[in-house]
């Protein structure tokens, strides 16, 4: 019998909470689309984000769901009470959303975390002591750093698709042996490439090998599936799919989940705690010890769904965009876009650049103070790979990041394109300085303090 067969409430009159159902839209709506931002110039004008990337708004849908789960909320699991035993099937759930959305196989387990570097650095716990871990210096920090040092092979960034194949076979073939695992992301943080991940799978199957995609910006984008991509784990971010309410999840075989000692220590986790033994919990409860995040959890769920609902119009929505983008910054004298494969290799909606000349971070501040515009700059926490592509620049090392998601109009990409093209060819309208957080205006007439909220 199922935990949700056996957690049904026992009376069918007990009240109802209210569940949000779907935006019907194109596209879901998004929390803070109305938002309206100061300029410079004592103007106002609705903000334009272009940092998806780094976090994506919150879905109106999640919203929804959550201040539906608000009410009813208490612990999970361990209650015999009608709220804990309403949350405890929500978070159950959750668990089956999210494992829906990754085309998991069957006895994979989806074990909730805070976000993907959580979710890397779980599967670094749990991973045989003997592995050799294969990771690309292309990939986020998240995907780069957890392993051991002594036991891990880093490869240079490649060239094209195909080099990232024979890349990955060449450095299996080389590997010692016992378990090996491949670590790839799905889709560059960067530049927005994606990487050949169902071939790469195909290598590292080949040679006993198991593969961890990364699919924090892949997954807000792209169908993931785990079976018909081959690989073992797949993890990800709330922050990025549109439910910023502090979970993630890395999902796929339990084999080494089960095998390892817990991530955390602590209730939930075990099973029976005498005054000398303790016997350990199997599946996700083995990892997720303490309360957990539940309404995280149901919040990525919600998420989960409105993108399977709506893929195909946000995979049209943000192709146009894209286009439109990256058309218009060909065009403009003193900007080069970046690229890991090459200018027509498949990508999500992000695009690195520069613009000769100007520091990544006085761009960013201008295109935030005089036309309301947010971007990312700097090396977006996947150091050597910017070091890469910028090798040989005149610039500073850094670069400029925008990345479109589900807020992103026309007239914004509009406005960027307008606003870059202004700042190559005349440079920004006011003077600025630099501050603790990067430029600002001299005479910024912005009251730029967060009011409280509480």
């Amino acid at each position: 019998m199922s935990i949700l067969s056996i957690l049904e409430p026992a009376s069918t009159t007990a009240p109802r909470p209210t569940v949000a159902r779907l935006s019907t839209g194109s596209v879901p709506a998004t929390v803070g689309s109305d938002l309206l931002v100061p300029l410079a110039d004592g103007r106002v004008t609705d903000y334009a984000n272009f940092d998806h990337g780094a976090s994506a708004p919150c879905l109106e849908s999640v919203r929804a769901s959550v201040e539906a789960a608000l009410p009813s909320y208490a612990s999970v699991h361990r209650g015999n009470g009608y709220a804990s035993r309403i949350t405890t099937q929500w978070y159950e759930r959750a668990r089956a959303e999210v494992h829906a959305f990754v085309g998991a196989r069957a006895d994979d387990q989806v074990i909730f975390t805070r976000q993907t570097t959580d979710a890397l650095n779980l599967l670094a716990h749990v991973v045989p002591a003997d592995t050799t871990v294969i990771v690309f210096e292309s990939e986020h920090h998240a995907a780069l750093l957890p392993w051991p040092a002594e036991r891990t092979v880093r490869l240079a960034a490649p060239s094209s698709a195909a080099e990232a194949v024979t890349n990955v076979a060449d450095a299996l073939r080389a590997a010692p042996e016992g378990p090996r695992l491949v670590v790839v992301t799905g889709a560059s943080n960067v530049t927005g490439e994606i990487f050949p991940i169902a071939e790469i799978a195909a290598v590292a199957k080949a040679h006993g090998a198991r593969v961890c995609l990364d699919a924090a910006q892949l997954a807000p984008h792209r169908a993931v599936d785990i079976e018909k991509l081959d690989v073992d784990w797949v993890a990800l971010s709330g922050h990025k799919l549109y439910a910023p309410y502090g979970a993630g999840a890395l999902i796929g075989r339990s084999d080494w989940f089960d095998a390892a000692d817990p991530y955390l220590y602590g209730g939930g986790a075990t099973t029976a705690v005498t005054g000398d033994t303790v016997v350990w919990a199997t599946g996700p409860a083995r990892h997720e010890g303490g309360s957990p995040n539940v309404i995280g959890a149901i919040a990525l769920a919600s998420a989960c769904a409105a993108i399977t609902k709506h893929r195909d119009a946000i995979e049209q929505h943000e192709r146009s965009l894209l286009a439109r983008l990256r058309t218009g910054l060909a065009q403009l004298p003193g900007v080069t876009t970046y690229s890991i494969f090459a200018e027509d290799a498949d990508r999500v909606g992000t695009v690195c650049f520069t613009i000769a000349g100007l520091s990544s971070t006085l761009v960013s501040a201008a295109l935030s103070a005089e036309y309301g515009i947010g971007v990312r700059d700097g090396k977006f926490c996947a150091h050597p790979l910017v070091g890469h592509l910028l090798a040989g620049s005149a610039e500073h090392g850094t670069a400029v990041r925008a990345s479109l998601g589900l807020g992103t109009t026309r007239e914004h990409v509009d406005r960027l394109v307008n606003a870059v093209r202004t700042l190559a060819t005349s440079g920004p309208r006011t003077e600025y300085k630099d501050a603790a957080h990067g430029c600002q205006p001299v005479d910024d007439p912005r009251d730029l303090r967060a009011p409280r909220i509480w």
